[in-house]
């Protein structure tokens, strides 16, 4: 009577066929990971937008007037001085509206620009890589009457 042998183990098929499912897997997950990196730094634009909005709103509170600066880098800051330069590197004795002037998150997307217009209007603009919320992608501008 002839015994047969039993060989525990895998084929090369098989994990050949298990290789290829692991790799198809982390593909779609990488994927999935970039357009969540994109869609967050879209979320921080606007949400940094919207911070200086506010800022610039109680800044025109105190002083009936939007601030002369412009050159919005992040060693900036938004505050009510006596100089002229309301958007400066220093406001040490100066009521701070905003401690730090928001950046573009990198990659993509373009600084953002801020534009006095008259004494009660501004605009700034910036760049979102998708369709966000109701907002479509590309160039947006923001101003006293919201972002658009």
């Amino acid at each position: 009577m002839q015994i047969k042998h039993r060989h525990k183990g895998f084929t090369l098929i098989e994990l050949l066929v298990v290789i290829a499912i692991i790799g198809m897997l982390s593909t779609m997950a990488v994927v999935a990971l970039n357009n969540a990196r994109v869609k967050s730094r879209d979320a921080k634009r606007i949400s940094d937008i919207k911070q200086f909005q506010t800022a610039l709103e109680l800044y025109f509170a105190d002083k009936n007037d939007y601030p002369t600066g412009s050159g919005l880098t992040a060693d900036k800051q938004l505050c009510n001085t006596d100089t002229g330069f309301d958007i400066a590197t220093n406001c040490a004795a100066a009521t701070v509206y905003m401690g730090k002037i928001p950046i573009n998150p990198t990659p993509n997307g373009a600084t953002y620009v801020y534009t006095r217009v008259g004494q009660d209007s501004y605009t700034i603009t910036f760049t979102l890589e998708e369709t966000t919320g109701n907002l479509p992608s590309g160039d947006r501008t923001a101003s006293e009457s919201g972002i658009l």
